[in-house]
């Protein structure tokens, strides 16, 4: 069951696969274009998500 867990790590690559889903301008947030900040957010969607998949597969003599 603890290979599920890395199916959340699809998340990321399934984003970023789909250029027409960020390919655009607006909404912009702080000046910065739709584009650029939801590349951003992604890396930090993704050390997040990495982090939850570490730590539900981590195994208990690895502690």
């Amino acid at each position: 069951m603890k290979r599920a867990w890395y199916l959340l790590l699809l998340l990321p690559f399934i984003g970023e696969l789909i250029p027409q889903l960020y390919n655009r301008l607006q909404p912009a947030l702080f000046g910065l274009p739709f584009f650029y900040w939801y590349q951003l957010l992604w890396v930090i969607l993704t050390s997040i998500l990495l982090g939850i998949v570490v730590i539900a597969t981590r195994r208990v003599d690895d502690v």
